[in-house]
C-alpha cells in the first residue's frame, strides 16, 4: 500500500506506474482517492473544531452556572447539542470515508524500481545471467515421474484417490531424498547467518490481506471453513506477520530469518494442475528466506538473497540462470522480483524453482510494521523474502541433472551426510 502522503503529492507517477503495469482499469483509483482524501480531511478538520469549540463551551456554561446565568448557561448548551450532533454525524462519515480510502489504496499497486523491464506477462521477462553449464546427456532423460516410478520412489494413483489431482505419496530413497534437500537448505541458511524457523502453517484474515494482494489471494488462499484462518501458500505470509503491529528498534534490524513450512496452494489460472507430473501441486514444502531491513539496505539484501538460491543449486550441480520479471509479471506489492531458473536436460529449458521479491515498505505499511528512530523519526522497514528450496518441485531438476545411465541417481557430495552416506539412489 503507498504512502498517501505520495498519491496526494505525484497523481500523475502513481497513474504512469499503473500504465507501465497494463491495469489501466485501476487509474480511476487514483483519482476517487484524492476526492475521498479531500472529503476526509476537510471532515476531520471540522471535527478538531468542533471538538475544541465543545470543550470551550462546557467551560462557559460552567462558569455561567456559577454565576447563576442559567438562562446563558442553556443557550450554551443548546450550541454543545448542536455541535455534538454534527460533530457524531462527521465521525461517521469520516470513518466511512477512511475504509473507502483504504479500499481503493489496496488494490493500486506499489511503484515498481526504476530498473524493472517494461512487459505485459512473463513472456517479456529478461534473462540476466546463467550460472554453470546447461548439459544435454547422450542418453534420453525420463520424464521426471517416470524416474521416480522406477525407482519406486512415487505413488501418484493412491493419492489421486485419496485426495484428487495435485498431490502425491513419496515413499523410499525418493521420499528421503526429498527430506535430504530440505534439511540441506536448512543448514545451508544458518551457515549464512540466517536463524531458524518453523513458523504457524495458519494465518488469520488480516494477515493474509497485509502480506499479499487480493488477487493473489483468490487465486492462492485455501480458507478454513466457519473459522477466520487460511492455509499459508508460503511461510513468508507467517514470518512477515509475525512483526504485525510492532515498534522495532532499529538496533534490531535488518531481521534475518530462514523458515520451513508445507505450503498449500489452490493454484487457480492458467497454469492449472498436472495429473501426472510433481511441477504444480496443491501441496508442497519449501526452505524460505525473509529480511526485514532499513530501506536504503533492501537493494544490497535483494542481490544476497537471489546469490543464496544460486549457490544453493551449484553447490547441487544443477546450472541455473536469473531471470528479471518485467512489470506486468509482478504482483502488485512488488517493487523488483528475480526467477531463479533450473536447467531441464529432458526439455533442453530452464523451469522456475524459486523466485526473490523486493516488497519495499508495502507489507510493512499493511500491517503497521514500524521502527523506531529518535533521530529521523519513525519509519517503514522494507520485507524482502526469497524461496531457498522448494521440494518436490525442485526434484524434477535434481533428478534430470544428476541422472545416470543406467537410471541410478548421483547423490552430490553435500548432501551424502543427509541420505546415510549413499552416493547413489538405484
Amino acid at each position: 500500500m503507498l504512502d498517501i502522503k505520495f498519491v496526494r503529492a505525484n497523481p500523475d507517477a502513481v497513474k504512469e506506474n499503473i500504465k507501465k503495469k497494463f491495469q489501466d482499469e485501476k487509474l480511476h483509483l487514483v483519482d476517487e482517492v484524492l476526492e475521498l482524501d479531500q472529503k476526509y480531511r476537510e471532515a476531520k478538520t471540522r471535527c478538531d473544531y468542533l471538538r475544541g469549540q465543545r470543550n470551550t463551551l462546557s467551560k462557559q456554561i460552567g462558569g455561567l452556572m456559577a454565576k447563576g446565568e442559567k438562562e446563558g448557561a442553556e443557550k450554551v448548551k443548546a450550541q454543545v447539542a448542536e455541535a455534538a450532533k454534527e460533530l457524531a454525524s462527521l465521525e461517521e462519515k469520516e470513518t466511512e470515508w477512511e475504509a473507502e480510502i483504504k479500499k481503493r489504496m489496496m488494490v493500486i499497486p506499489n511503484i515498481i524500481d526504476p530498473s524493472v523491464p517494461i512487459g505485459k506477462n512473463d513472456s517479456e521477462n529478461v534473462e540476466v545471467e546463467r550460472f554453470g553449464e546447461p548439459k544435454v546427456p547422450d542418453f534420453e532423460v525420463p520424464y521426471h515421474v517416470e524416474i521416480m516410478e522406477r525407482l519406486h520412489g512415487i505413488d501418484l494413483d493412491s493419492a489421486r484417490k485419496t485426495s484428487g489431482n495435485g498431490f502425491y505419496y513419496l515413499c523410499g530413497d525418493i521420499a528421503r531424498l526429498h527430506s535430504a534437500i530440505l534439511s540441506y537448505a536448512r543448514d545451508f541458511m544458518i551457515d549464512r547467518g540466517f536463524t531458524y524457523y518453523v513458523p504457524p502453517f495458519m494465518i488469520r484474515g488480516n494477515v493474509v490481506t497485509g502480506v499479499m494482494s487480493f488477487a493473489e489471494m483468490e487465486n492462492m488462499m485455501y480458507k478454513i471453513e466457519g473459522e477466520d484462518l487460511y492455509l499459508i501458500g508460503t511461510s513468508e505470509h507467517s514470518m512477515i506477520g509475525k512483526f504485525i503491529d510492532t515498534m522495532l528498534d532499529e538496533s534490531q534490524l535488518p531481521q534475518t530469518l530462514t523458515s520451513y513450512s508445507p505450503c498449500f496452494r489452490k493454484e487457480v489460472g492458467a497454469h492449472g494442475i498436472e495429473e501426472r507430473g510433481v511441477y504444480r501441486i496443491h501441496q508442497f514444502e519449501k526452505q524460505e528466506m525473509i529480511v526485514v531491513c532499513k530501506p536504503e539496505e533492501s537493494p544490497m539484501w535483494y542481490d544476497k538473497l537471489w546469490q543464496n538460491t544460486v549457490d544453493f543449486f551449484r553447490s547441487l550441480d544443477i546450472p541455473v540462470r536469473t531471470l528479471e520479471c518485467c512489470s506486468g509479471d509482478l504482483a502488485d506489492l512488488k517493487v523488483k522480483s528475480v526467477d531463479v531458473e533450473a536447467w531441464s536436460p529432458r526439455q533442453k529449458k530452464y523451469f522456475e524453482v524459486g523466485s526473490c521479491s523486493n516488497l519495499g515498505d508495502a507489507q510493512a505499511r499493511r500491517l503497521g510494521i514500524r521502527v523506531k528512530n529518535k533521530e529521523k523519526g519513525n519509519y517503514f522497514p522494507h520485507t524482502l523474502n526469497n524461496t531457498v528450496v522448494a521440494p518436490p518441485r525442485m526434484l524434477i531438476a535434481f533428478l534430470e541433472n544428476n541422472l545416470n545411465e543406467d537410471g541410478s541417481v548421483r547423490i552430490p557430495q553435500p548432501l551424502r551426510m543427509y541420505m546415510g552416506g549413499k552416493d547413489t539412489i538405484g
